[in-house]
């Protein structure tokens, strides 16, 4: 009886323990690979362009896509989702990262300048980055630990109260929040990095003041990307039923821009933003700054909840749609470890992508082994490949993020539905969406939640 215990204590731990040893091999592995190499090229090019929402050099945004998939397969319960980064997820990390260490703090006479600031500042941008990459990686392991201790103290079921007019309402600010952070990008237009308060307004003021500068190749590039791939993406959606696999669009239009800014030498000839350097092989293990804790404790609550939200729900889609149960403790202690691990070879935080699962799900994906043979993708690209998408124009990332959104923006049309079947939410949906974007993601979270509870406690009352 005690060694039965102990295997259901193990099994219940590490969830891989009780679906490896059933792994139909003749029938899931042929769609396994498939689906694994068609999302690891996704995640590859994701990694690199949210990387840009963190505001770190996009090669750490290949570990994001790596690291987090090895500890998930031993402990996650979904056999779907596609682990790594997202955009709101990795704006949120960027929020905390560009507050804690602005350009402001690297000012330095021009003799050691690296860069400039989009103010003509001079500023030692390699300092800088070193700076932004641990705060990324140490808000990370601190997300981690809290999904661990909320995991363990079964608290799961906080998820249910974030309804569903608040998360749409906040990812859509977010995706607006997205949207703006990339447009300077696209337009290749430098300006200051704002945060909290009216960031939002604050930046599309100077990115319209300085929109004279925009560079026309970047911006050729970037909308060119952004129409390419929407339109492929709605005709991937269409006829999904007779496409055996979904054209990838963003792999097939990076490989081509990758090869015009080579051919045409886009940096030299047009002053074109590009991608410039990408480490090759991995960093070593780097522990925490624990003396960064006391400044991120706050948000890190914030984005170790809405994490974990993203990712159970999106994991609960496909666990209904193929009969089988996820576990909510269990998803925060799966996420919570990878992103202790991965906090420690720089990434930042972790947790599915809708877009991306939907590519492991469609291609064929049974089980988690597609996500271990999708990292083996990522993995190619970190030793041998990262090197020959240096000439990527930045534009082209920032369009395919901005590509991304779609999904999120077309929640907008939950409004007139909800404000039909009940005004409350319609409410919620609207006021969550307004303070996000005004207030910031943080604060705009927790005033729709507030808000949220003040039409409960008022419906009880009345």
């Amino acid at each position: 009886c005690s060694r039965k215990r102990a295997c259901q204590i193990s099994k219940s731990f590490l969830p891989v323990l009780e679906w490896l040893p059933n792994y139909r091999v003749k029938e899931w592995l042929i769609s396994d690979v498939i689906s694994g190499v068609s999302t690891g090229l996704v995640a590859t090019l994701q990694g690199l362009a949210y990387a840009l929402l963190v505001a770190v050099p996009v090669g750490y945004g290949l570990y994001s896509a790596f690291f987090p998939i090895l500890t998930y397969f031993f402990l996650g319960t979904s056999r779907h989702i596609s682990v790594g980064p997202f955009p709101v997820v990795s704006l949120m990390v960027g929020s905390v990262v560009l507050s804690m260490a602005p350009d402001d703090n690297f000012l330095i006479d021009g003799s050691n300048a690296t860069g400039t600031n989009g103010t003509g500042t001079l500023i030692d941008t390699e300092s800088r980055d070193a700076q932004r990459v641990l705060i990324a990686s140490t808000l990370t392991f601190l997300v981690g630990i809290l999904q661990v201790i909320f995991g363990v103290l079964q608290i799961g079921f906080i998820v249910r109260y974030l309804a569903d007019p608040l998360v749409g309402g906040f990812t859509t600010a977010a995706a607006f929040q997205v949207l703006v952070s990339q447009l300077k990008i696209v337009l290749n237009v430098s300006t200051k990095n704002y945060n909290g308060v009216l960031s939002i307004i604050y930046t599309l003021i100077e990115t319209f003041e300085k929109i004279g500068t925009t560079n026309i190749a970047d911006l050729l590039a970037g909308l060119l990307t952004i129409f390419v791939c929407v339109v492929v993406k709605e005709i991937n959606d269409r006829f999904k039923h007779k496409i055996p696999i979904p054209i990838p669009i963003e792999v097939i239009v990076t490989i081509v821009a990758t090869g015009i800014s080579y051919a045409v030498d886009l940096e030299k000839k047009y002053n074109a933003g590009i991608v410039k350097s990408i480490p090759r092989g991995f960093l070593p293990p780097e522990a925490p700054d624990v003396s960064l804790f006391s400044q991120m404790i706050a948000a890190s609550f914030s984005i170790a909840i809405v994490a974990y939200a993203i990712a159970v729900s999106v994991g609960k889609v496909y666990a209904t749609k193929y009969d089988y149960a996820i576990d909510g403790n269990q998803e925060f202690i799966a996420f919570g470890f990878s992103n202790i691990f991965s906090g420690a070879f720089s990434c930042f935080v972790a947790t599915t992508a809708l877009s991306r699962t939907a590519v492991q799900e469609s291609t064929g994906g049974k089980t988690q082994v597609a996500g271990i043979i999708s990292a083996g993708i990522v993995l190619i690209s970190i030793v041998a490949l990262g090197k020959l998408l240096e000439p990527l124009q930045k534009s082209v990332l920032a369009a395919v993020v901005i590509a991304n959104l779609k999904g999120m923006f077309m929640q907008v049309f939950d409004v007139p539905r909800l404000w039909k079947q009940n005004k409350v939410d319609a409410m919620i949906w609207v006021f969550t969406c307004v303070a996000s974007i005004i207030l910031g993601l943080d604060l705009g979270l927790l005033a729709g939640l507030l808000f949220g509870l003040l039409t409960v406690v008022l419906r009880v009352q009345l």
